[in-house]
C-alpha cells in the first residue's frame, strides 16, 4: 500500500512544477517517484529479477530502440555542429532515463494488473482532491503561499504551464471512464464517474484548446466503440444496445457538453470583442507561428538526414525580442553562444519534436509502441482504455508528452490490461 501511495503521489505531483527546488528539475513528485523506484528495485533484487512478461518485453524493446535513436541523433548533432542548450540536453537525458526505469517497473511481475488497477483508483480519487485543492487556492479559498495558480486568464494550478495541468486532467478523466467501464459494482461505477467530473472542470479552466479537442472527440469515440462491443454476436440487439449506451453515457455527455457549451459562448463573446477591437490579428499570428515552427522542425529533421540531433529542443525561439534568426555560421559555430541566442524552443508536437531529436527511428519506435498498445486494447474490447489512447494521440499533436510520467502510466495500464484480457480464457462483459 505504501508503494502504491508513493507512486500515485509521485505521478500527481510530477506536474506540480512550481513546487520544484529553485534552479533544479526536482520537486516532491520526482522525489516520490525516485523513492518508489528504489523500493521496487530492492524488491526485484530480492527475488533475483523480474519475470519476463509481454508488456515488459515491449517496453524494453522500445526503450532500447529509443536509446539507440537518441544516441545516433546526439552523434549526428555533434558532427554537423548543432548549437543547443546543454542544460536542456542534460534535462532530457535525465528525464528519459527516469521514465524508462519507471515505465518498466510499472509492468513487472505477474501481479502487475491488480497493482495498476489499485493505483488507478488511488490516482483518480487522490487526483480529484489534488485538483480541488488547487482550484481552492486559485479562487483564494485557501492560501498556498508563493504559488501563482493563474497565467493571465488561464488556470495552471501548481504547474508552471497550463498545458501540463491539462494533460493530467486528460489522463484522470479518461482513466476514470475506464474504471467505470470495468467496475463490478454500481457504487464503484458511480464513484469513478464522480471522479471524472473534477478533471473535466479543471481542464476547461486551463483553457487548453488541446484539452477541449480531446473532450470533444472522446465522447463519440467511446460511444462508437461501446456500440461496436454491444452489437457483436451474443450481445443485445442494435436498438437495445443503443438505448443502454445512451443511458450509461448520459453522465459523461452532460459533464463534457455543459463546459463546452459555456466555453463556446464565452469564446464567442471574446471573438466578438476582439473583432471590434481589431485584435483578431493576434490569433492569426499565433496560428502562423505554430505552422512556421512545425515547418522549421521538419527542416531541422531533414537537415540531420533524418537521424536526429539528440535530446533537447533544437528550434530558434520565435519570441526572442529584438533579435533576428540565427545565421548558418552562428548555428554551426562550435563556440557556445550567449543564452539569449540559444535555439531553445520545441515544436510542440510529439512526433515532430522526436523527429528532431531521434530522427526517423525515434518516430518509428514511438508509433510502433502506440500501435501495439492500441491493438491490445481494441482486441480486448477495453473501450475506455482505447479512448484514453486516442485522447493522448490527439493531445500529442500539439504538445510533447513523452517526457511526462503520467503518460507512461497510461501506456503501462493499457499494455498490462490488454495482455491480461488476451491471456484470460473468459472476460466478464460490462452490463
Amino acid at each position: 500500500m505504501l508503494r502504491d501511495l508513493l507512486l500515485a503521489s509521485g505521478l500527481l505531483l510530477s506536474t506540480a512544477s512550481q513546487l520544484r527546488l529553485a534552479g533544479l528539475p526536482v520537486g516532491p513528485g520526482e522525489l516520490f517517484l525516485l523513492t518508489w523506484v528504489l523500493l521496487m528495485l530492492g524488491r526485484e533484487a530480492a527475488r533475483l529479477g523480474p519475470p519476463i512478461t509481454p508488456p515488459l518485453t515491449v517496453l524494453v524493446m522500445f526503450w532500447a530502440a529509443f536509446a539507440v535513436a537518441q544516441s545516433i541523433g546526439t552523434m549526428t548533432g555533434y558532427v554537423i555542429g548543432d548549437v543547443h542548450d546543454p542544460s536542456l540536453f542534460r534535462h532530457d537525458i535525465m528525464a528519459y532515463a527516469l521514465l524508462a526505469i519507471v515505465s518498466c517497473l510499472l509492468v513487472v511481475g505477474p501481479g502487475a494488473g491488480p497493482h495498476l488497477h489499485r493505483v488507478s483508483w488511488l490516482l483518480v480519487s487522490l487526483g480529484a482532491g489534488f485538483l480541488l485543492i488547487q482550484v481552492a487556492g486559485g479562487f483564494d479559498v485557501i492560501d498556498i503561499g508563493t504559488i501563482d495558480p493563474w497565467y493571465w486568464e488561464r488556470f495552471r494550478g501548481w504547474s508552471s504551464n497550463a498545458n501540463q495541468l491539462a494533460l493530467l486532467c486528460v489522463v484522470l478523466a479518461l482513466l476514470s471512464l475506464h474504471l467505470a467501464e470495468v467496475a463490478s459494482r454500481t457504487g464503484e461505477r458511480i464513484a469513478a464517474i464522480a471522479c471524472a467530473i473534477v478533471p473535466v472542470y479543471v481542464g476547461r479552466l486551463s483553457m487548453s484548446d488541446s484539452f477541449a479537442l480531446v473532450l470533444l472527440f472522446s465522447v463519440p469515440i467511446f460511444l462508437a466503440l461501446k456500440l461496436r462491443t454491444w452489437t457483436r454476436e451474443g450481445r443485445p440487439t442494435f436498438r437495445s444496445a443503443f438505448a443502454w449506451i445512451v443511458i450509461l453515457a448520459l453522465p459523461a455527455v452532460v459533464v463534457s457538453v455543459v463546459p463546452l457549451v459555456n466555453s463556446i459562448a464565452v469564446e464567442a463573446k471574446d471573438i466578438a470583442k476582439e473583432i471590434t477591437r481589431g485584435e483578431d490579428a493576434d490569433t492569426e499570428r499565433s496560428a502562423s507561428i505554430r505552422f512556421a515552427i512545425w515547418g522549421d522542425a521538419i527542416d531541422r529533421g531533414l537537415e540531420s538526414a533524418m537521424l536526429g540531433l539528440g535530446p533537447g529542443p533544437h528550434l530558434e525561439n520565435p519570441f526572442r525580442i529584438g533579435m533576428g534568426p540565427l545565421s548558418e555560421e552562428a548555428r554551426k559555430n562550435p563556440t557556445t553562444p550567449q543564452p539569449s541566442s540559444l535555439p531553445n524552443f520545441e515544436a510542440h508536437n510529439t512526433l515532430l519534436d522526436l523527429f528532431m531529436q531521434s530522427g526517423l527511428l525515434g518516430i518509428l519506435s514511438v508509433v510502433g509502441l502506440g500501435a501495439m498498445t492500441l491493438a491490445g486494447t481494441c482486441r480486448a474490447k477495453l473501450d475506455g482504455l482505447t479512448t484514453l489512447l486516442c485522447g493522448l494521440a490527439i493531445f500529442s499533436c500539439f504538445h510533447l508528452i513523452v517526457r511526462h510520467p503520467i503518460f507512461w502510466f497510461a501506456i503501462a495500464v493499457c499494455l498490462v490490461a490488454g495482455d491480461a484480457v488476451r491471456r484470460a480464457p473468459y472476460r466478464r462483459t460490462w452490463s
